[in-house]
């Protein structure tokens, strides 16, 4: 029983920690443009890379 006056609080304090860096993560616009990532790999580059001189 005495462990939870130790692991309540704990709780507590990592749920802030959380939500402190959930917000942050918003403010710093981390979460902006969610669609570019994963259209970016669809784009493919159509030039070849460069021959070597070797072949």
């Amino acid at each position: 029983m005495n462990v939870l006056y130790f692991l309540i609080p704990l709780a507590l304090l990592l749920l802030a920690g959380a939500v402190w860096v959930f917000f942050w993560a918003v403010g710093s616009g981390q979460f902006d443009d969610l669609e570019t990532p994963a259209i970016r790999i669809i784009m493919d580059d159509d030039s070849k890379p460069p021959e070597s001189p070797d072949t």
